[in-house]
């Protein structure tokens, strides 16, 4: 009997990591919306008239609470797991980047727009002089997918990915991928609010155009909220992002035209990301200021080290090289392999986004040397340029980051 408990151990080691590794914000949706859903079941409530989102009740009676009441009640267990599953990989790349508080900001402003968007569309159709289609009035709507096809249409946009895959069977244009999902889950399953899914690839695509730009207000009203009293014990949790720097135009930045044919911030498939069970890397050390994430970004007991390295080593050794730790209080590696447990960050710090600065000749000329002694290890160029990007130039970081979606 010692084998099968050592490996149910095992197992149950694996999915504390992985629970462990989703943030604040996106760990908090799903446990609300498990519960909510769970409620439901005990209770037998099954008809969510009263919170889905209904046009003509909202229209004739105002009850605008079903903006957000809709997104957060489900109707099987296969809506809610499907959801759920799908906002875990997308949710916690962006609340990396963006942070707690201003994640849940932007969840309210997409369910917002969601609504007013499904609002219009089925207020056109029904009472318009020419043709007047009732069914979208009457329509009742439930589940958090409207936000996940707005999620989806903005880490497309920010990754910068050509291609994407179709629940891992085949790969379509990036640029096509939310259209041809919401295609595909028209046909393939019953009781699809195809409105509900449009209007979600429309908000994405306008937030990531920067239609949404005057409705994000500056980091200090997102600082000023995480320094409130009321916010000490979300804030004190070892999963909370913090949202630092004064950068006043906040919005998240849309991804810029460059040589790159994929990033390090893609999720990849869905059912991919249930066998990721192993704690990932939530931030890197940076060397020098975004514009659009202004503050240093940095994780708890690590210490600066010099990125460059010592000239005249010959490239067979730069892997052992890089991944050597030299620095006593630095964090040690066993962190991302999962050999030992993961050391808890009391605050994490986003990411920024993979874009690279013009900067001095000097680190121009550092940063080739830097990516053609990691593209004589056997990685892409493009995969290293955007993992050094991320990492803002530190070798380390970089190569943990292509370590880490080679795995």
């Amino acid at each position: 009997m010692r084998p099968n408990i050592v490996t149910e151990a095992g197992v149950q080691t694996r999915v504390s990591q992985w629970w462990n590794a989703i943030p604040f914000l996106t760990s908090s949706v799903v446990v609300v919306c498990g519960i909510i859903y769970l409620i439901c079941l005990l209770t037998g409530y099954d008809t969510f008239y009263e919170v889905c989102f209904l046009p003509s009740a909202i229209l004739s009676r105002f009850q605008v609470y079903r903006f957000y009441t809709a997104i957060i009640f489900h109707g099987s267990m296969l809506h809610v797991m499907f959801n759920m599953m799908a906002l875990v990989p997308m949710g916690s790349e962006l609340e990396r980047i963006m942070g707690s508080v201003r994640l849940f900001y932007l969840t309210i402003l997409l369910a917002t727009t969601n609504a007013i968007l499904h609002l219009l569309i089925a207020s056109l159709a029904g009472y318009n002089p020419f043709y007047q289609y009732d069914h979208l009035m009457n329509e009742c709507a439930i589940g958090f997918s409207g936000i996940l096809f707005s999620m989806i249409v903005i880490e497309t946009s920010l990754s910068g990915v050509t291609s994407r895959s179709m629940f891992g069977l085949f790969n379509v244009p990036a640029k096509l991928y939310p259209w041809i999902l919401l295609i595909a889950f028209q046909l393939l399953m019953t009781n699809v609010s195809l409105l509900g899914h449009l209007c979600g690839i429309l908000s994405g695509f306008a937030y990531s155009y920067g239609l949404f730009n005057f409705l994000m207000p500056g980091s200090s009203f997102f600082s000023t909220i995480e320094s409130a009293s009321w916010m000490a014990s979300c804030v004190r949790r070892p999963k909370f992002i913090m949202c630092t720097g004064g950068n006043p135009s906040s919005y998240m930045p849309t991804y810029s035209v460059q040589n790159t044919t994929s990033s390090g911030f893609s999720t990849g498939n869905t059912w991919r990301s249930l066998s990721s069970w192993l704690p990932q890397r939530e931030a890197s050390n940076q060397s020098s200021e975004d514009s659009r994430f202004p503050g240093r970004g940095r994780t708890l007991s690590s210490t600066a080290r010099d990125p460059t390295p010592p000239a005249g080593e010959t490239d067979p050794n730069l892997h052992a090289r890089l991944l050597e730790d030299s620095t006593p209080d630095r964090l040690s590696d066993a962190t991302v392999t999962g050999m030992t447990e993961p050391i808890p960050a009391a605050r994490q710090v986003p990411i920024a986004n993979a874009a690279v600065l013009p900067q001095s000749q000097g680190r121009v000329a550092a940063s080739e040397e830097q990516i053609q002694k990691l593209v004589a290890m056997g990685f892409e160029r493009t995969q290293v340029e955007v993992a050094l990007a991320a990492a803002d130039d530190d070798l380390n970081v970089a190569v943990e980051i292509l370590m880490s979606q080679q795995g």
